[in-house]
């Protein structure tokens, strides 16, 4: 495992190449479809898919429904997440013919990576990667194959498009340290076939939600892109904070208010030390309605946008239905690869 300072090294000269020949490189990036999206998502990863798509770098996108399976309660509204997600793609700026906006399990030559890439990795490597450890521990349930197998999931998604560049936070760095373990594992049995991705590090910090936790789609804490005004205004009263009407920044004592601060902090672009210095002695309602005209007016043009594209579903299904052909030519064309390098290739 390389050293942080190393990963962080790389991602800067990585940053730099981007900004000087984009072409030379292909993203692989997305989430799996367990809720709608909110400004976690935003500000922690869309808003950084859209500068690269812009920049020129080739993009794939994945939405990772069959790793929704580990989240079984999400199941019967998957179909409904995975366009909510498209929506929500479309009206930050992700543009369908630039990104390839796809769903895993439409990809089946994707899926038949993962047994080669199985052999690779051993199950001790399994259990101590840390995504394995904090899915297992937020699931409440026993460990499943599926769960115990999700970094190999992770990395079948990089390497069937032969990713060269991740965008991750630090806390996710181990799942490209598998994905550039296995491709080095596989090219030096059978020959070089994969790149070894490299992590982008993204500077946005974690978003916490309105209790102060990591904004999550389980937590229940999340301002979701495609809410209305009064319904977010209506979540953020919801916040709890404290009776000190003196309004500070302190996270671990105030996670409610620091949330708040927070949130809107990056929509206007301040410190929440400047904003609560601001608030001063107003209390928690005047940053209550502070935050909410914030979050508002930061996304009124995505809700507009939004709306545009929400209703027409044959519009948002021939997206889906071109991206899944796109992927589909370039997981078959690299298991093709794959086939030949291991000997299992039998057309003459």
């Amino acid at each position: 495992m390389n050293s942080f300072a190393t990963v962080e090294q790389r991602s800067n000269q990585l940053a730099q190449a981007i900004t000087q020949a984009p072409e030379n490189y292909r993203v692989l990036t997305g989430e799996r479809p367990t809720g709608l999206l909110h400004l976690g998502h935003y500000f922690g990863s869309i808003a950084e898919r859209v500068r690269l798509q812009q920049a020129g770098v080739e993009s794939f996108l994945v939405l990772a429904d069959y790793q929704v399976i580990a989240d079984r309660d999400s199941m019967p509204r998957v179909r409904e997440y995975v366009y909510e997600a498209v929506v929500d793609y479309l009206a930050a700026g992700m543009d369908p013919e630039l990104t390839t906006i796809f769903t895993h399990s439409s990809v089946p030559a994707l899926n038949q990576l993962m047994l080669p890439f199985l052999s690779l990795v051993t199950e001790a490597e399994l259990h101590r990667n840390p995504t394995v450890k904090a899915e297992l521990a937020a699931s409440g349930r026993a460990l499943s194959g599926l769960l115990l197998t999700y970094p190999v999931h992770q990395a079948a998604d990089i390497l069937f498009c032969k990713g060269t560049v991740v965008p991750v936070g630090k806390d996710n760095l181990p799942h490209i340290e598998m994905t550039r373990l296995l491709a080095r594992r596989f090219n030096e049995r059978y020959g070089r076939v994969f790149p070894e991705p490299d992590a982008l590090l993204t500077s946005t910090p974690e978003v916490p939600g309105l209790d102060g936790r990591k904004m999550s789609k389980s937590y229940g804490n999340a301002i979701s892109l495609g809410m209305s005004a009064d319904e977010t205004a209506r979540a953020i009263r919801r916040t709890p904070t404290d009776s000190d009407r003196r309004i500070t920044f302190d996270p671990a004592s105030r996670p409610g208010v620091s949330a708040l601060l927070s949130t809107a902090s990056l929509c206007l672009g301040e410190t929440p030390e400047a904003i609560a210095d601001k608030i001063g002695d107003a209390g928690s309602g005047t940053l209550k309605s502070l935050t909410t005209d914030a979050v508002n007016s930061y996304l009124s043009g995505h809700r507009q946008r939004r709306s545009e594209f929400a209703g027409d579903q044959e519009f948002l299904a021939g997206i889906l239905r071109r991206g899944n052909e796109r992927a589909n030519l370039e997981a078959e064309e690299t298991l093709g690869e794959v086939r030949t390098a291991m000997g299992t290739n039998y057309q003459f």
